[in-house]
């Protein structure tokens, strides 16, 4: 039976109302549906009558037309499927269906020989093995790359309608580096797709520069009545000409970019270039050298560093360095690793030692990143503590470092230790090889609070800037982990931290200070840069003047227990 195409606009409208489930489905809610989609496709304005839904949700129901649709009404009221993964778009082909399918295909391989539908040959082979496989049943010949979980698609349609209409389209849409979404009013000009996953190339305004839109971050489509703007047609069909993927840098010049692949892989990258612009330059033993003439951008990195090593980049020189870095990167992300067989302990340890040291706490880009924070933090804030920098309460100074400070492997480190302890203490030092800096052997005794409150066991009281320093029960530091984070490499030249194992046990009056330190062996903690220490406040530890000219960055963390009596009731009165 012949269908006229606004009955087929009907029967869609009405297919996606009683799929949505987040609505209740009137009768006259699916009238006003079909009108105003006949509206917004056809320009009919005079609507749909009761009659003609009611005999529209009548055929979707029969087999004329090869629904047979599980149209239901709940409640003597609402419309909806009864099988939530019903849709009239997933029914099989018909046999009429099948043959007007064949004879297209039949029609567009004739063109397959012809210069303007070189682009069909792929096309056309999917859609022949989509024939085949409806009317043999048989398994598909051809397997098409897909992604079922891909957001965004329902898009395609109303975005390429609004376009070949010149019509302009309301999107709400939000960025992945956006925390909430945005309504605006959008002029489109191209659909782009790129590694299965869709764009739109348009602007917000005609005076603004062109903006590139994911599909997927879009969460709701509508008209809008805005006049759509003149596009330069010759802007939109070579705005993607000189890059990897879609990523445009407007107005950036592309450059010769010099890639090295090895021989195995010269085969793959011959047959399939990475961009049109691709030359060979060079063939030899090794392998071949290619240049592009392109943007370097995301796209082309992602596109390298896909082969591993197995490429190289020769030229340019930044690109060069950023693919190095990146390679940097990603190693260092396995040298973090924590191993849980290794940690699991950590507790008893230092319980026992005192003292644990562990490298690859941090990666290079986290430790990086830490000091290129510090430093600016520095440039604003000049030497005001004498020949050693420091910055006291530093997560309330400078509250961005926390995100990297108290990364993943730290919280998990510190939880193998005790799950209760809380971070009471932030201090950094930066101790310049210049300032000769040093300190005798002693016991850390002192704790910082964030207000004075007299209590039994709690002396010395001092003030310290925002805060107080505090001497507290012996049991408060038993349950005390002092965490030393290192910027930079350290060692006995330039005033890495001695200590005595096991002297932790108690609270030392100074003459038991000399005496055990007078006969004991003492430990150089050097730690690499990204490594911490872990100590217990009362081990006796010293460090020596330094004799290279490296300076020491070092980010001092205390956290305390709520493991105790009345631990958290102690917590709020006392703790920063």
């Amino acid at each position: 039976m012949p269908v006229n195409r606004n009955a087929l606009i009907r029967y869609k409208t009405l297919d996606n109302c009683l799929r949505n489930k987040y609505r209740q489905w009137t009768l006259e809610d699916l009238i006003e549906a079909c009108s105003e989609a006949l509206y917004e496709y056809e320009g009919i304005d005079k609507g749909v009558s009761k009659r003609t839904v009611q005999m529209d949700l009548q055929m979707m129901r029969s087999e004329k037309l090869g629904y047979n649709a599980p149209i239901i009404v709940v409640d003597k009221k609402y419309y909806t499927y009864e099988d939530p993964e019903y849709s009239i778009t997933n029914i099989p082909l018909t046999d009429q269906d099948l043959g007007k399918l064949s004879e297209v295909v039949d029609i567009l391989k004739q063109f397959k020989g012809f210069t303007h539908f070189q682009e069909l040959s792929g096309m056309v082979q999917k859609l022949e093995d989509k024939v085949h496989v409806s009317k043999t049943k048989e398994r598909p010949v051809i397997d098409l790359e897909k992604n079922e979980n891909l957001k965004g698609l329902e898009f395609i349609d109303p975005i390429y309608q609004a376009i070949i209409s010149k019509k302009c389209i309301e999107i709400t849409y939000q960025s992945f580096k956006a925390r909430t979404s945005n309504t605006f009013v959008f002029h489109p000009a191209l659909l782009k797709e790129f590694r299965n996953r869709w764009f739109v190339l348009g602007k917000k305004k005609p005076s603004e520069p062109y903006l590139l839109l994911a599909l997927d971050r879009i969460e709701a489509l509508g008209e809008s009545s805005r006049i759509i703007t003149e596009f330069d047609e010759n802007e939109i069909i070579h705005f993607f000409k000189d890059v990897v993927g879609v990523s445009v840098n407007v107005g950036e010049v592309p450059q010769v970019v010099k890639l090295f692949i090895n021989h195995s892989n010269a085969p793959y990258v011959l047959t399939k270039p990475i961009h049109h612009s691709q030359q060979l330059v060079e063939k030899n033993d090794q392998g071949i050298i290619i240049s592009l003439y392109v943007q370097p951008n995301f796209e082309l990195e992602r596109e390298i560093l896909g082969f591993g090593d197995s490429i190289k980049v020769i030229s340019p020189s930044r690109l060069r360095s950023r693919i190095k870095e990146r390679l940097t990167h990603a190693i260092d992300l396995y040298q973090t690793e924590l191993n849980e067989s290794r940690i699991r302990n950590f507790d008893k340890r230092l319980e026992a030692k005192g003292s644990i040291i562990t490298n690859y706490v941090y990666t290079k880009k986290e430790i990086g990143k830490m000091g290129s924070i510090l430093h600016h933090y520095r440039s604003e804030h000049p030497n005001d503590n004498g020949p050693v920098y420091a910055i006291r309460n530093l997560l309330n100074e400078i509250p961005d470092l926390k995100v990297f400070l108290l990364n993943r492997n730290l919280k998990t480190i510190l939880s193998h230790i005790d799950e209760n302890l809380f971070l009471t203490k932030a201090i950094f030092f930066d101790k310049p090889a210049q300032s000769n800096w040093y300190v005798t052997w002693h016991q850390d005794t002192t704790i910082n609070v964030k207000e004075r409150v007299e209590a039994d066991g709690f002396k010395g009281w001092t003030k310290k800037g925002a805060f107080y320093g505090v001497r507290p029960p012996e049991s408060i530091l038993f349950n005390t982990v002092t965490v030393k984070v290192h910027l930079d490499d350290t060692s006995d030249e330039n005033g890495a931290l001695q200590i005595l194992p096991g002297s932790h046990k108690k609270k030392l009056n100074d003459d038991e200070i000399k005496l055990i330190t007078g006969s004991s062996i003492h430990t150089v903690c050097e730690v690499n840069s990204g490594g911490i220490q872990l100590m217990k406040p009362l081990i006796l530890h010293a460090s020596s003047k330094t004799t290279n000219n490296k300076n020491r960055r070092v980010i001092h963390l205390e956290f305390n227990s709520l493991d105790l009596p009345n631990g958290l009731e102690w917590a709020e009165k006392f703790l920063i």
